[in-house]
């Protein structure tokens, strides 16, 4: 028999900005000043739907597959409240429940495959994608900014015995990544003071820009040259350099990013050989999409 779900608008919600993240995955939390200065009244802000999405996240951040306890411990919710959500989940199809452990179900990909689809540049710029992988024998990625992290929407992966995969659907930190570091240096400078005070700039590994006078510098230096690189900052053994996008209008549509082992691809190598056909290919792509 069907569980009858209820949940109350005035239950509390949990605010993660600014926690430790070790997954290499983030989650972004409602920022009450920034809803005061966009006219968003916070009484219209539903809680109940926000943790649900919370839920939804959790999975991506840590494993496939979880059980209630692991559920209202990553997110912050009761085992109540967890309960609640996950089988809301499963009752409409976006979740399946086996013994103690739920998981999701492709269905999810139907929450955001319609946004992505409309956006009809990555359609475009999907067989260039491919094309500059089976050239590189690299694999090779489109990201866009969503607030803080970046998103990955497209891709190829060139399968080697040692290759690098992001799957469409991946969220990193962009201040960690070459891709996000292109869309942020995008933003109007005079813009980043106030965005750099809020970015999270999580060490990642031991040479992960932490410093917001260095990051800032950085920034600088890739709006200066039009990409950017980075060195194991992510994770090590991972280099990548990437180049932004623009659509039809002139605007930033989101980045292409080349990533491969450091093992076998140093920085010196990627900007004199990879940079360039990265650059070709965005340059293709441009011109497909403003035909």
């Amino acid at each position: 028999m069907a569980e009858k779900v209820t949940e109350k608008n005035g239950a509390s919600h949990p605010d993660r900005d600014g926690r430790q993240v070790t997954t290499g995955l983030m989650t972004a939390a409602p920022d009450r000043e920034e809803d005061s200065e966009a006219g968003v009244n916070p009484r219209d802000y539903v809680s109940s739907l926000a943790r649900g999405l919370e839920v939804l996240r959790a999975f991506n951040r840590t494993r496939r597959k979880m059980t209630l306890s692991e559920v209202a411990s990553e997110t912050g919710n009761t085992r109540a409240g967890a309960r609640r959500i996950l089988l809301t989940l499963v009752r409409e199809g976006y979740a399946v429940a086996d013994g103690k452990l739920f998981d999701l179900t492709p269905q999810v990909l139907e929450l955001g495959y319609s946004v992505l689809s409309s956006k009809g540049v990555w359609d475009i710029a999907r067989p260039f994608i491919d094309h500059l992988s089976e050239e590189l024998r690299e694999s090779v990625s489109a990201a866009v900014l969503d607030k803080y992290d970046v998103v990955y929407v497209s891709g190829a992966q060139y399968h080697r015995i040692l290759s690098i995969g992001i799957t469409v659907g991946a969220r990193f930190p962009a201040a960690s990544t070459a891709t996000g570091r292109v869309l942020l240096a995008a933003e109007p400078p005079e813009t980043w003071d106030a965005m750099i005070r809020k970015i999270p700039l999580t060490r990642m590994t031991e040479r992960t820009v932490t410093d917001p006078v260095k990051f800032r510098r950085i920034l600088e230096d890739v709006r200066e040259k039009g990409w950017c690189l980075v060195d194991q900052e992510l994770e090590i053994g991972l280099t990548s350099i990437a180049v932004p996008v623009y659509n039809r209008t002139g605007t930033l549509a989101g980045a292409i990013n080349v990533g491969a082992p450091s093992i076998r691809m140093t920085p010196e190598a990627m900007v004199e050989s990879i940079l360039p056909m990265l650059q070709e290919t965005v340059a293709n792509i441009s011109r497909a999409i403003t035909r």
